[in-house]
């Protein structure tokens, strides 16, 4: 099996599998054509007519649909590969690819927002016209070292709750 992009019919199908409707992906793929040339030097066509073998996606378009459909699905790079008609470190390379190429364009077009502020009032100021923030705080089940010194740093507070005898 492996994607054909044709064979999306409609911006339901579209945002299902890359997040975005075809006129915005139809948007957004000029400025990731613009951003792996200048990257690369070469269009994608040109970098894989060297190769021996046939291109697993032979053109821009091609990659990045890839990489927003691996954004958008989170499969594994086995599952990936799979669907996608390539092995799994193909896979890999080739979101990491298409991920570096994305991270250009949209920083090219001013649509990233910023990853790093040095302090909290940097934040609160970036953050000033924004009525609402959402923030993403699932815990993490991790290991606690067998040594006290090392297990203080990650003990989380909570308590037990045991149930109480009738």
């Amino acid at each position: 099996m492996k994607l054909i992009i044709a064979d999306l019919k409609d911006d339901r199908q579209w945002a299902a599998v890359t997040g975005l409707s075809k006129a915005r992906f139809e948007k957004l793929l000029p400025l990731f054509g613009a951003s792996y040339l200048a990257l690369y030097g070469k269009p994608v066509a040109e970098r894989q007519a060297a190769l021996d073998i046939p291109p697993s996606l032979p053109s821009e378009k091609d990659l990045l649909f890839f990489t927003l459909f691996s954004l958008k699905t989170g499969l594994t790079y086995d599952a990936l590969g799979f669907v996608s008609g390539m092995d799994r470190a193909n896979a890999k390379r080739n979101q990491s690819l298409g991920l570096k190429v994305l991270q250009q364009a949209l920083e090219q077009a001013g649509c990233l927002p910023a990853r790093s502020f040095a302090d909290a009032e940097e934040f609160a100021a970036y953050l000033q016209d924004e009525p609402k923030l959402l923030l993403d705080g699932l815990e993490q089940r991790t290991q606690r070292p067998q040594q006290d010194e090392a297990q203080a740093d990650c003990y989380s507070g909570k308590k037990s709750v045991t149930p109480s005898k009738p």
